[in-house]
């Protein structure tokens, strides 16, 4: 019997997790330790036919500890094989976000003017061709103006308003689907495709979040809670999934 509340890390679990529900078979790729979790736990409750990976080449057919080796592989998963995926669609992303703007566009490649950057970052790497061929989502561990920028300073992951403006062939299969962060659960579920609050995470104000994001969200009037875990879901985190605790480093305590 689980007899301490979820922590805001374990919150933040949930709320990735459900990301892939209903997803059936698709390849989840979560990039971050809470998403990571937060797939274990979705395929291990409510989505057992998601496929997941040992971040290298193999699908696997169980879901280990964060940390732990897989005992059993159900197939191959090369390179080709993977990007393959990516452009059926058959894959849903979770990426990090170094600045996101209202429009979901994803910056994750430089700070500053891009011929004469103040930061270099990961660069865009796969971010197009993942928001143009399958779902995509995000995770921000720490919401902040520094992320939720009014416009990135580079167009890595598409959003609605560029893929809108190159037309068809950018919107047939473009979907952002969640983007979840320390504070609350988001979507772009709005008329002009724009990023509204869908859920405060418990304890967070409306307030928070507004005076942490550098453009005007879309606010409901009614805001709910995001859904903490149930106490089988607490124990799947806690003892089988992620036993050492590493959520909390992601995550602190509020």
């Amino acid at each position: 019997m689980i007899t301490t509340k979820a922590t805001r890390a374990e919150t933040c679990v949930l709320a990735c997790a459900e990301a892939w529900r209903g997803a059936g078979e698709v390849l989840a790729s979560p990039m971050g330790t809470i998403p990571a979790i937060g797939a274990r736990l979705a395929k291990l409750t409510f989505s057992p036919d998601l496929l997941l990976t040992d971040g290298e080449a193999l699908l696997i057919g169980d879901v280990p500890a964060i940390g732990a080796k897989a005992e059993v592989v159900e197939g191959w998963l090369p390179y080709r094989q993977h990007l393959a995926l990516v452009a059926t669609g058959r894959r849903h992303v979770m990426m990090g976000a170094s600045q996101l703007d209202r429009h979901g566009n994803q910056n994750i490649s430089c700070i500053g003017d891009w011929t004469r950057p103040v930061r270099q970052l990961l660069g865009v790497r796969g971010a197009p061709v993942n928001t143009l061929n399958n779902p995509t989502s995000y995770w921000v561990p720490r919401h902040s103006r520094r992320v939720f920028v009014e416009h990135v300073d580079m167009v890595c992951g598409v959003g609605y308003d560029r893929a809108a403006a190159a037309g068809p062939s950018a919107t047939r299969y473009h979907r952002i689907a969640h983007v979840v962060t320390d504070l609350g659960a988001f979507d772009f579920e709005t008329p002009d495709r724009t990023m509204r609050l869908r859920s405060l995470h418990p304890g967070v104000t409306v307030e928070q979040v507004a005076e942490a994001t550098g453009f005007p969200l879309t606010i409901p009037d009614e805001v709910p809670y995001t859904r903490e875990p149930t106490d089988a879901e607490l124990r799947l985190i806690r003892e089988v999934i992620d036993p050492k605790g590493t959520r909390e480093r992601e995550v602190p305590p509020a």
